[in-house]
């Protein structure tokens, strides 16, 4: 059994004076465990995707399939991880990665102490008690991440997470989220513009077309660059290869809107 199903989903944006689809019968399915990665030109839909898989909005046509179990509501299950961190600034970065077990009720002195080593096993020992203002842009997102690792959720939705970084940081936070999934053995959906992080933390990737965004192509990336993290990944003759495969395909499709 599939781990996650998209199942035929569209999805149309209605206003007073418009409808406009952003999806159109996209059908895919994930294997527990994988990191695959939503690629497209800007307006595919990836992140409106993303959160009909979130449930966070309910498809116009079409269903998502989580465990055999049909998604209809916010689920315990499914973690999220945006762009920004959006810790909340008058709290402590303990009482921040927390929230998350409090809200669900899973505050436990165990569920707590597995959070508190999670933050320093990803180099953020001894912040417990500092302010989000206090950190710096890749030291938020750690924590936004443990926050979101906290529940113990069994896949993670990643919505462009490294975008806002300079480039030095987002490669370490790469690196880092990539080992840290893995080691977890979570299965993870990241969304981005960026074809070399797409290659570099993915094992398939899913290109979209816009107006209205489609499934057009799933490329499996090579097993030579799976076994690598991301950084050595970027240095390996087959990544340049199938980043210019990709890029063409790309520019095929944003030439043809």
């Amino acid at each position: 059994m599939n781990f996650l199903v998209v199942d035929h989903v569209s999805h149309t944006y209605f206003t007073e004076k418009a409808a406009v689809t952003a999806l159109e019968n996209v059908s895919l399915e994930i294997e527990k465990g994988e990191f695959v990665s939503f690629l497209g030109p800007s307006g595919c839909g990836k992140t409106t995707l993303l959160s009909i898989i979130a449930a966070l909005i309910q498809p116009t046509k079409g269903s998502v399939i989580l465990e055999g179990e049909k998604v209809h509501s916010i689920h315990p299950s499914v973690g999220y991880m945006l762009q920004q961190d959006y810790l909340f600034p008058w709290k402590t970065i303990e009482e921040n990665i927390l929230l998350g077990l409090t809200i669900m009720g899973m505050n436990s002195n165990e569920a707590k102490q597995r959070a508190l080593d999670l933050l320093s096993r990803i180099g953020l020992k001894g912040v417990e008690t500092y302010y989000p203002n206090q950190l710096s842009g890749g030291m938020r997102q750690r924590a936004a991440l443990v926050r979101t690792l906290a529940t113990d959720p069994k896949i993670l939705l990643l919505d462009e997470p490294f975008s806002a970084l300079d480039y030095q940081t987002k490669l370490k936070l790469e690196e880092l989220v990539w080992k840290t999934l893995k080691e977890y053995k979570k299965t993870a959906l990241l969304v981005t513009h960026d074809i070399g992080e797409a290659i570099a933390m993915s094992d398939r990737i899913f290109l979209f077309s816009a107006k209205p965004g489609r499934l057009v192509r799933t490329f499996i990336v090579p097993k030579e660059l799976r076994n690598l993290s991301p950084f050595h990944s970027r240095n390996h003759t087959t990544f340049s290869e199938l980043f210019q495969f990709i890029w063409k395909e790309l520019d095929s499709l944003e030439a043809n809107e």
